[in-house]
Protein backbone atom coordinates (compact mmCIF):
# COMPACT_ATOMS: atom_id res chain seq x y z
CA UNK A 1 0.00 0.00 0.00
CA UNK A 2 1.06 3.56 -0.77
CA UNK A 3 0.60 6.94 0.50
CA UNK A 4 0.58 10.17 -1.21
CA UNK A 5 4.34 11.23 -0.22
CA UNK A 6 2.71 12.80 2.68
CA UNK A 7 2.34 9.97 4.86
CA UNK A 8 -1.57 10.23 4.04
CA UNK A 9 -3.07 6.73 3.42
CA UNK A 10 -6.93 6.91 2.45
CA UNK A 11 -8.28 3.94 1.26
CA UNK A 12 -11.51 2.67 -0.20
CA UNK A 13 -13.00 -0.38 0.10
CA UNK A 14 -15.63 -1.52 -2.53
CA UNK A 15 -17.34 -4.83 -3.93
CA UNK A 16 -20.76 -6.11 -3.54
CA UNK A 17 -22.64 -6.69 -0.89
CA UNK A 18 -21.86 -9.47 1.21
CA UNK A 19 -18.12 -9.52 0.07
CA UNK A 20 -17.01 -8.44 3.53
CA UNK A 21 -16.10 -5.05 2.93
CA UNK A 22 -17.01 -4.05 6.59
CA UNK A 23 -15.16 -6.69 7.88
CA UNK A 24 -12.24 -6.28 5.58
CA UNK A 25 -12.39 -1.87 6.50
CA UNK A 26 -12.79 -2.55 10.02
CA UNK A 27 -9.50 -4.93 10.15
CA UNK A 28 -7.34 -2.43 7.87
CA UNK A 29 -8.67 0.65 9.53
CA UNK A 30 -7.09 -0.91 13.06
CA UNK A 31 -4.33 -2.08 11.41
CA UNK A 32 -3.03 1.09 10.03
CA UNK A 33 -4.54 3.36 12.56
CA UNK A 34 -6.45 4.59 10.69
CA UNK A 35 -10.71 6.42 10.85
CA UNK A 36 -12.67 3.53 9.79
CA UNK A 37 -15.91 4.78 7.95
CA UNK A 38 -18.90 3.11 6.98
CA UNK A 39 -21.19 4.59 4.36
CA UNK A 40 -23.95 2.26 5.12
CA UNK A 41 -24.43 3.41 8.78
CA UNK A 42 -24.44 7.09 7.26
CA UNK A 43 -26.90 6.92 4.63
CA UNK A 44 -29.43 4.49 6.31
CA UNK A 45 -31.03 6.73 8.69
CA UNK A 46 -34.01 5.90 11.33
CA UNK A 47 -36.39 3.46 10.28
CA UNK A 48 -34.41 2.62 6.54
CA UNK A 49 -35.10 6.19 5.87
CA UNK A 50 -32.30 7.36 3.03
CA UNK A 51 -30.43 10.53 3.92
CA UNK A 52 -30.76 12.87 1.38
CA UNK A 53 -27.84 13.21 -1.36
CA UNK A 54 -26.45 16.67 -0.73
CA UNK A 55 -26.50 15.28 3.33
CA UNK A 56 -24.89 12.24 2.46
CA UNK A 57 -22.56 14.06 0.64
CA UNK A 58 -21.90 16.52 3.40
CA UNK A 59 -21.19 13.82 5.57
CA UNK A 60 -19.05 11.99 3.51
CA UNK A 61 -16.82 14.92 2.78
CA UNK A 62 -15.95 15.44 6.46
CA UNK A 63 -15.25 11.79 6.88
CA UNK A 64 -13.01 12.19 4.84
CA UNK A 65 -11.61 15.18 4.96
CA UNK A 66 -8.76 13.72 7.38
CA UNK A 67 -5.32 12.45 6.08
CA UNK A 68 -6.10 8.98 6.87
CA UNK A 69 -9.50 6.67 6.81
CA UNK A 70 -10.61 3.62 5.68
CA UNK A 71 -14.25 4.04 3.84
CA UNK A 72 -16.19 1.07 2.58
CA UNK A 73 -19.24 0.90 0.47
CA UNK A 74 -20.60 2.03 -2.98
CA UNK A 75 -22.54 4.58 -3.30
CA UNK A 76 -22.47 6.62 -6.41
CA UNK A 77 -23.66 9.73 -5.34
CA UNK A 78 -20.38 9.86 -3.00
CA UNK A 79 -17.90 8.00 -5.13
CA UNK A 80 -16.89 11.00 -6.40
CA UNK A 81 -15.61 12.44 -3.12
CA UNK A 82 -14.24 9.34 -1.92
CA UNK A 83 -12.28 8.22 -5.23
CA UNK A 84 -11.44 12.16 -5.11
CA UNK A 85 -9.64 11.99 -1.71
CA UNK A 86 -8.36 8.82 -1.88
CA UNK A 87 -5.06 6.70 -2.39
CA UNK A 88 -5.68 3.38 -2.30
CA UNK A 89 -8.59 1.28 -3.56
CA UNK A 90 -9.24 -2.41 -2.11
CA UNK A 91 -11.48 -4.45 -4.33
CA UNK A 92 -12.66 -7.93 -2.82
CA UNK A 93 -14.09 -8.99 -6.23
CA UNK A 94 -14.95 -12.41 -4.81
CA UNK A 95 -16.81 -15.35 -6.87
CA UNK A 96 -20.41 -15.09 -6.95
CA UNK A 97 -21.22 -18.74 -4.73
CA UNK A 98 -18.90 -17.45 -2.21
CA UNK A 99 -20.46 -13.90 -1.90
CA UNK A 100 -24.11 -15.56 -2.00
CA UNK A 101 -23.36 -17.65 0.50
CA UNK A 102 -21.80 -14.72 3.12
CA UNK A 103 -24.60 -12.80 2.11
CA UNK A 104 -27.84 -15.51 2.89
CA UNK A 105 -25.51 -16.48 5.95
CA UNK A 106 -25.02 -13.01 7.12
CA UNK A 107 -28.91 -12.25 6.58
CA UNK A 108 -29.85 -15.44 8.49
CA UNK A 109 -27.74 -14.49 11.52
CA UNK A 110 -29.04 -10.78 11.48
CA UNK A 111 -33.09 -12.11 11.10
CA UNK A 112 -32.49 -14.37 13.92
CA UNK A 113 -30.98 -12.25 16.69
CA UNK A 114 -32.25 -9.08 15.67
CA UNK A 115 -28.85 -7.34 16.04
CA UNK A 116 -29.49 -3.56 15.19
CA UNK A 117 -27.08 -2.11 12.45
CA UNK A 118 -27.61 1.23 12.21
CA UNK A 119 -29.51 3.95 13.48
CA UNK A 120 -31.97 1.40 15.17
CA UNK A 121 -32.49 -0.59 12.11
CA UNK A 122 -32.96 -4.76 11.94
CA UNK A 123 -32.54 -6.94 9.39
CA UNK A 124 -36.23 -8.35 8.95
CA UNK A 125 -36.85 -11.30 7.05
CA UNK A 126 -39.93 -10.08 5.60
CA UNK A 127 -37.89 -8.07 3.48
CA UNK A 128 -35.78 -9.82 2.02
CA UNK A 129 -37.64 -10.01 -1.40
CA UNK A 130 -37.13 -6.44 -2.35
CA UNK A 131 -35.24 -5.62 -4.82
CA UNK A 132 -32.81 -3.69 -2.73
CA UNK A 133 -32.75 -6.13 -0.30
CA UNK A 134 -28.44 -7.12 -0.20
CA UNK A 135 -29.42 -10.88 -1.29
CA UNK A 136 -30.95 -9.70 -4.59
CA UNK A 137 -28.65 -7.03 -4.70
CA UNK A 138 -25.91 -8.69 -4.58
CA UNK A 139 -26.99 -11.51 -7.00
CA UNK A 140 -28.41 -8.79 -9.43
CA UNK A 141 -25.35 -6.72 -9.07
CA UNK A 142 -22.54 -8.65 -9.15
CA UNK A 143 -21.35 -8.97 -12.79
CA UNK A 144 -22.69 -5.49 -13.34
CA UNK A 145 -19.76 -4.16 -10.75
CA UNK A 146 -17.41 -6.69 -12.68
CA UNK A 147 -17.57 -4.57 -15.81
CA UNK A 148 -18.25 -1.22 -14.14
CA UNK A 149 -15.24 -1.28 -11.65
CA UNK A 150 -12.66 -2.74 -14.41
CA UNK A 151 -13.59 -0.20 -16.89
CA UNK A 152 -13.72 2.34 -13.99
CA UNK A 153 -9.98 1.55 -12.61
CA UNK A 154 -8.78 1.78 -16.47
CA UNK A 155 -9.50 5.17 -16.53
CA UNK A 156 -6.46 7.61 -16.71
CA UNK A 157 -7.89 9.96 -14.25
CA UNK A 158 -7.66 6.96 -11.99
CA UNK A 159 -3.84 5.56 -12.43
CA UNK A 160 -3.02 7.50 -9.73
CA UNK A 161 -4.44 4.98 -7.91
CA UNK A 162 -2.94 2.09 -5.61
CA UNK A 163 -5.81 -0.49 -6.83
CA UNK A 164 -5.61 -4.11 -5.27
CA UNK A 165 -8.28 -6.31 -6.85
CA UNK A 166 -8.71 -9.99 -4.72
CA UNK A 167 -10.35 -12.54 -6.06
CA UNK A 168 -10.02 -14.70 -3.05
CA UNK A 169 -10.37 -14.12 0.79
CA UNK A 170 -7.14 -15.58 1.68
CA UNK A 171 -5.01 -13.12 -0.62
CA UNK A 172 -7.13 -10.34 1.07
CA UNK A 173 -6.11 -11.36 4.39
CA UNK A 174 -2.38 -12.31 2.90
CA UNK A 175 -2.45 -8.66 1.92
CA UNK A 176 -3.86 -7.11 5.08
CA UNK A 177 -1.05 -9.17 7.07
CA UNK A 178 1.33 -7.31 5.19
CA UNK A 179 0.04 -4.09 6.13
CA UNK A 180 1.69 -2.22 8.94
Amino acid sequence: MTSDGTGSLRVSVIGTSGSGKSTFGKRLAERIGAEYVELDSIFHQANWTPLADDEFQERVRARTAGERWVVDGNYGVVRPIVLERATTVVWLDYPRPLVMARVIRRSVARGVTRRELWNGNKEDPREWIRADHPIRWAWSQHGRKRIEYTARFAEPQYERLDVHRFHHPRDAARWLASIG
